[in-house]
């Protein structure tokens, strides 16, 4: 079985709907790590599609506080001013669908999803402090994770080495394929469709091929000034218009 691993995509329509395409045809089921809303300007078109896509869809923060369960206090202020936006976009349908988003961890056939981390949903896996806890649990081999909107993730070795995952990319839409070694431990990002900020501007995704131990790390231009100008005409925050150029 090939999973399609779609995380963040943050109600930008535009990137995920290149990364469905690239997608198409390299995989059997997908599965969502959450934060389908916030910071975009496509909220309701966004749900629709991933609804449609996956078979699992787990919560992230910015769906928790868009759907009302959590105040936004611990967001910042552009943020906020995001959230209050999208609040008001949403249809009631949509709304309560947001609502009814299942918490992670869940346990797929043979690794895990979570929106932060397995420990607490809303933690940000960033470095060995985070990530070392959680590889050193013993649940399954892989963990999906997503939430840091950095494409790549963490290891542990058969002999007890942690590393840290950075995928290389020569070309857009072509994959950089990481090979799961027997025995390691894996905390597997596959990248923030709609909002990256690692970098690098373009849409991301990966494949996770159990069968095969192997990840497909995607990354994918897509029509940024058509996302932007739709974010103009809404009145969200221009720096959040800005920075979907940078990936920051």
């Amino acid at each position: 079985m090939r999973y399609l691993l779609l995380s963040d995509p943050h109600s930008n329509l535009e990137a995920l709907e290149a990364c469905l395409d690239l997608a198409k045809g390299k995989y059997d089921e997908a599965v969502c790590l959450g934060d389908l809303v916030g910071y975009g300007p496509d909220p309701n078109a966004v749900i629709d599609i991933v609804k449609a896509t996956s078979k699992i869809i787990i919560r992230g923060n910015h769906d928790k506080v868009c759907a009302g369960l959590e105040d936004a206090s611990e967001f910042n202020p552009l943020a906020r001013q995001a959230v209050e936006w999208t609040r008001q976009a949403l249809t009631p349908e949509h709304f309560e669908f947001l609502r009814t988003l299942p918490t992670g961890p869940v346990m797929m056939d043979g690794f895990l999803i979570v929106h932060g981390s397995p420990l607490d949903e809303d933690e940000y896996i960033v470095g060995p402090s985070q990530a070392l806890p959680v590889l050193r649990t013993p649940q399954t081999q892989v963990v999906c994770f997503g939430h840091s909107h950095y494409q790549g993730g963490f290891m542990l070795s058969p002999q007890g080495r942690y590393q840290s995952i950075r995928a290389q990319f020569k070309h857009d839409g072509n994959p950089s394929t990481l090979t799961l070694e027997a025995g390691a431990r894996y905390l597997i990002n596959p990248g923030s469709i709609g909002q990256p900020r690692d970098g690098d501007w373009r849409a991301a995704f990966a494949i996770l091929d159990l069968p095969q131990n192997t990840v497909e790390y995607y990354r994918t231009a897509y029509d940024l000034p058509k996302t932007q100008e739709k974010m103009r005409v809404a009145g969200l925050p221009a720096p959040l218009i800005r920075r979907l150029e940078f990936g920051r």
